[in-house]
């Protein structure tokens, strides 16, 4: 699904009015009829509700809602701010005698002062003060009302998105001064903002309601963002031939593990293994020897001259797909061994935990790596590659300058991981929970990409399913563990699993 940026979809909105006969008011009766429906399907009629209405369009928005609500026999308080008066958009101005016309309707117009409706919990605000075309952050009146909507703790309805945040980025704003949705209903398309952690407690529970915007638009509309769903992968995976052996489905090098470290290359190995790899080597540390054979019998031992960690690391043959760093460690002799090989590295190659954290006490090594690799850093890790970051949203924008400078894909992990390409587009994963949030699943993750690029897929198209089926994985394993009880070896059990149910 292509993420638009608030731009996009203005343009997409004007083109649907222009080209396809639509008028505005007819697209803002398509949202509140989407926006009662969803309210009608949550709360009882005798629930406590009020709206907010905005001067703009969103406030045409809401007041269209509180019309169809009072038509199912709900009986809202209507609050509509048009301050200094006459500062209301056409729409608006059209909404509100529409409204008006029913008759016998709790309606407040306010132009001036203003005295606050007495709110509790046990209220529904249904929020529609400011949507997508917000310019500048809130003050004066509009903040203090968002302040006191929040500290009321009433249940909030948002359309489009929370009152104050804008749709795309929010580097500076305040918190408190936007408003804290239960529920964000977006209009057509997920907002970038969305996916971004710093905003999780003001976007809650989102959904996105279709009001047929022109689907020619849409597709001849290029974007730079993505969320990747379960149908993309469907079309990447391919079906394997009946004639075919393990020779077709590639060979892979783990460099993971050492002493006290060896179930992170366990876990990845047997990952890689369940994600379909023809041949699964493991190089790590001689006291790994009895750990590996008993643990992936299915795997091959390559030992380290070493006895407790990883001083070498040449590839004796070659290989569709080398990964390295799961449980590793990060001691001289390794990053030495790490340094080495970089330097005479051709190929791209997959980038995690230990090797990350190696490669963060010698950042010149970052110049070393392979074109197209990829690097799977959770937000501490990518901290100290590429320095602090103050918000998840900041950490994102650089992984996008990273990307490009070092020409690599960066896997920067979280609820919706995000992909990130070195042409700048970034593609969020829809899959995974909560449940994930255990030690092991990244080295999982690691096994799953490298055994998808040993069959021949692109690092770029590698990394799209192997985070989606990582993900799915572990929604499987919650299913039947629950989230607190999901392992990392639960993810890779079922990473075969996760490619059926997706290919199905």
């Amino acid at each position: 699904m292509k993420i638009f940026t608030n731009e996009e979809i203005r343009a997409i909105d004007r083109y649907t009015i222009e080209h396809d006969g639509i008028s505005s008011m007819e697209l803002i009766e398509r949202v509140a009829e989407s926006v009662t429906c969803e309210i009608i399907s949550r709360w009882r009629s005798n629930k406590r509700i009020a709206i907010f209405a905005g001067p703009g369009n969103n406030g045409a928005d809401a007041l269209a809602v509180g019309r169809m609500l009072i038509e199912q026999g709900y009986r809202p308080e209507i609050f509509l701010f048009n301050i200094g008066g006459n500062r209301l958009s056409s729409d608006c101005s059209a909404s509100r005698n529409r409204l008006l016309s029913l008759g016998n309707v709790d309606f407040t117009e306010v132009t001036g002062n203003f005295s606050l409706p007495d709110l509790s919990q046990n209220h529904l605000v249904i929020d529609g003060l400011f949507g997508s075309g917000l310019r500048d952050p809130l003050t004066g009146g509009f903040m203090s009302l968002v302040r006191y909507i929040n500290e009321s703790r009433a249940t909030v309805v948002s359309i489009d998105v929370p009152s104050g945040m804008f749709s795309d980025w929010n580097p500076n704003s305040i918190n408190r001064n936007i408003i804290h949705a239960d529920l964000t209903l977006a209009i057509q398309f997920p907002r970038l903002a969305f996916f971004i952690g710093d905003n999780a407690e003001l976007v809650g529970e989102w959904k996105v309601l279709d009001i047929e915007l022109s689907a020619e638009e849409i597709r001849n509309t290029p974007a730079q963002y993505y969320l990747v769903e379960k149908n993309d992968i469907k079309r990447i995976l391919r079906h394997r031939n009946r004639f075919s052996s393990k020779a077709d489905y590639g060979s892979m090098m783990l460099i993971a593990g050492s002493y006290g470290m060896m179930g992170a290359a366990v876990l990845s190995s047997k990952a890689a293994l369940r994600a379909g790899a023809g041949k699964v080597s493991v190089h790590t540390a001689r006291c790994g020897f009895n750990i590996i054979q008993t643990s992936v019998p299915e795997a091959i031992f390559d030992a380290d001259k070493h006895d407790i960690a990883i001083t070498d690391i040449q590839l004796r043959h070659e290989y569709n797909a080398v990964a390295i760093g799961p449980g590793i460690g990060t001691n001289d002799i390794t990053v030495n061994a790490l340094e080495v090989f970089l330097k005479s590295a051709k190929e791209p190659v997959i980038l995690d935990a230990d090797a990350l954290n190696c490669i963060a006490q010698r950042p010149a090594l970052l110049n070393h790596v392979p074109v197209l690799s990829i690097i799977t850093p959770h937000a501490g890790e990518f901290d100290r590659l590429f320095g602090p970051q103050p918000s998840a949203e900041a950490r994102l924008l650089k992984a996008v300058e990273m990307a490009r400078y070092y020409n690599i894909l960066i896997i920067l992990k979280g609820h919706y991981t995000a992909i990130v390409r070195p042409d700048g587009r970034v593609y969020f994963n829809s899959s995974g929970n909560p449940a994930m949030a255990t030690p092991g699943s990244g080295d999982v993750l690691t096994g799953i990409i490298a055994a998808i690029m040993a069959q021949g897929y692109k690092p770029e198209v590698s990394a799209l399913a192997g985070v989606f089926i990582h993900g799915h994985a572990g929604d499987i394993a919650a299913a039947e563990h629950g989230q607190y009880g999901v392992t990392a070896g639960d993810i890779a059990q079922n990473t075969g699993k996760a490619i059926a149910s997706i290919m199905s």
